[in-house]
């Protein structure tokens, strides 16, 4: 009943339906242009914090090998093994 209405009078309803679907297109449009620029946003923040994190986990590494480089300096190793006892090591060695 309600298709035989709209065929007979249906041309108000028809320009009706078709300004909202308009109206509902382009808020669907409006809504995923805002979402893809935010997820766009977080995608290039997150690249710019893990670029940040592997260049200082790259400095991290470099001050790690050069402390290893420096034990050449006069200083050696001993270890406490209780009460007066210690023992030494390196103490014969020339560099």
């Amino acid at each position: 009943m309600v298709k035989e209405f709209a065929a007979r009078n249906g041309s108000a309803l028809r320009s009706l339906a078709a300004i909202g679907a308009t109206l509902a297109a382009i808020a669907a449009v409006i809504v995923g242009a805002v979402l893809a620029v935010v997820f766009a946003a977080t995608v290039a923040v997150i690249a710019i914090m893990s670029s940040a994190l592997l260049a200082l986990a790259g400095l991290a590494l470099r001050a790690r090998r050069t402390a290893r480089a420096r034990r050449d300096d006069g200083v050696i190793e001993a270890r406490h093994l209780g009460g007066h006892h210690w023992v030494a090591y390196g103490w014969n060695e020339r560099s």
